[in-house]
């Protein structure tokens, strides 16, 4: 992969910050789009703008056969059976929500319990908490070891006979760490549970196989890998999706309509009421195709160097705390002595440094870490070991300011 080649193609990437050249360290949060994505969605308004599924005229035609294309590349991008599998959302939330909703509310009883991680984001918490609610059902959490890690024993004694849901997220947004999914998978299909995976942080950055994982969900969302906000996708397998019920209803997803039923469409389209986001799959497709040609190992390969690089930087940082295991995905969480989170990322963004601070929509894992909040540089495909130096650089200033100011 040439780096250079890359940066050329993100538009945005080239310019300054407040009297500084750009470094975007927040790619967890959304990643920056590609040209050839912004001109896919452009053309598309500009030249066959139409509604889906419902016109015969050409322009009607030609946004189905793009839209449903791009339905095919998200299918073999993360290599499921049939896109019949492959659900269109708004984003990860929405498709865990889907799942919480159409598969837990209808599955769960008093006494089933849900189980799920410390570590989770808050849309991978908050929907199972409703569930529990709504249906009597417990929720339960695997402990996490001192790292920031899951222990497969843990996570044996914690599954038992009455779990019914395993909720887990495949990379942690504040730990980087990579969570063991086909073994986890594994021990929930052992006791007769299935498992939700949220993929928002893994599927931008390593090749996802769910077959081979054996996940029965998986949620991920575009705007984290080179595509547009508000398309995200549920991946489920055909005959649990069969068997439950939509969460939305309305146009596009029927079948018939008498006065007092309906019917629904087949798979996939029964779970997308509406009209749908047809320029956000569009980009989607596109994000997929300049992501298939650098090559998802390759992705990977590339920010694990990147990640590695900044771990040892850090350790040249005084008064620095790193959050995580060693091996992890391309980020680094992190406080400076005596510097609130949200003080750093100010001072950072005057030296034109972008990075997340906050508690990250995961305020339990905050808890855990006996922390009200954190830093966050994540990196992605056109970032940079130059720009890991300037955001260290930065840092150092920023310990200076805050030592002779106070």
């Amino acid at each position: 992969m040439n780096i250079k080649d890359v940066r050329e193609q993100f538009p945005i990437l080239h310019q300054q910050v407040n009297g500084h050249d750009l470094v975007y360290l927040d790619s967890a949060a959304t990643s920056q789009k590609p040209r050839v994505v912004i001109d896919a969605m452009n053309e598309y308004y500009r030249s066959y703008n139409s509604n889906v599924h419902r016109g015969v005229h050409t322009l009607g035609t030609r946004a189905t056969d793009a839209y449903e294309g791009a339905r095919e590349k998200v299918r073999a991008f993360i290599r499921a059976s049939s896109v019949q599998e492959i659900i269109f959302t708004r984003g990860t939330t929405t498709a865990l929500n889907t799942v919480a909703i159409s598969y837990a509310r209808a599955n769960l009883k008093e006494g089933d319990e849900i189980v799920i991680t410390h570590m989770e984001h808050h849309a991978n918490i908050i929907p199972w908490q409703q569930a529990a609610k709504a249906t009597g059902a417990t929720l339960k959490y695997i402990p996490l070891q001192e790292d920031g890690t899951l222990s497969l024993e843990d996570v044996k004694q914690t599954i038992t006979h009455q779990t019914k849901i395993v909720a887990v997220t495949h990379v942690s947004n504040v730990l980087g760490t990579i969570n063991p999914i086909k073994e986890i998978a594994k021990i929930a299909h052992d006791h007769g549970a299935i498992i939700v995976v949220d993929g928002a942080q893994s599927t931008p950055h390593m090749q996802i196989d769910v077959q081979d994982l054996d996940c029965d969900f998986f949620a991920f969302s575009g705007h984290k890998m080179c595509g547009p906000t508000g398309i995200g996708v549920l991946y489920g397998k055909k005959d649990l999706l069969n068997n439950m019920e939509p969460a939305e209803f309305g146009g596009e997803m029927i079948d018939f309509v008498d006065l007092y039923d309906s019917t629904w469409k087949e798979l996939p389209w029964k779970f997308e009421a509406g009209t749908p986001i047809i320029a956000g799959a569009v980009g989607l497709g596109k994000a997929i195709d300049f992501l298939n040609d650098i090559g998802m190992e390759e992705v990977s390969r590339y920010e694990h160097q990147l990640a590695t690089y900044a771990l040892e930087r850090f350790k040249e940082l005084d008064g620095a705390t790193v959050y995580g295991p060693q091996h992890r995905a391309g980020l680094v969480t992190f406080n400076l002595d005596d510097v609130h989170p949200h003080d750093a990322s100010t001072v950072l963004d005057t030296e034109g440094v972008a990075i997340r601070a906050g508690h990250h929509c995961a305020q339990p894992l905050m808890k855990w870490l006996g922390v009200s909040a954190t830093a966050r540089a994540s990196f992605y495909l056109y970032n940079t070991e130059e720009e890991i130096d300037l955001l260290i650089a930065a840092l150092r200033k920023t310990k200076e300011y805050f030592t002779n100011v106070f």
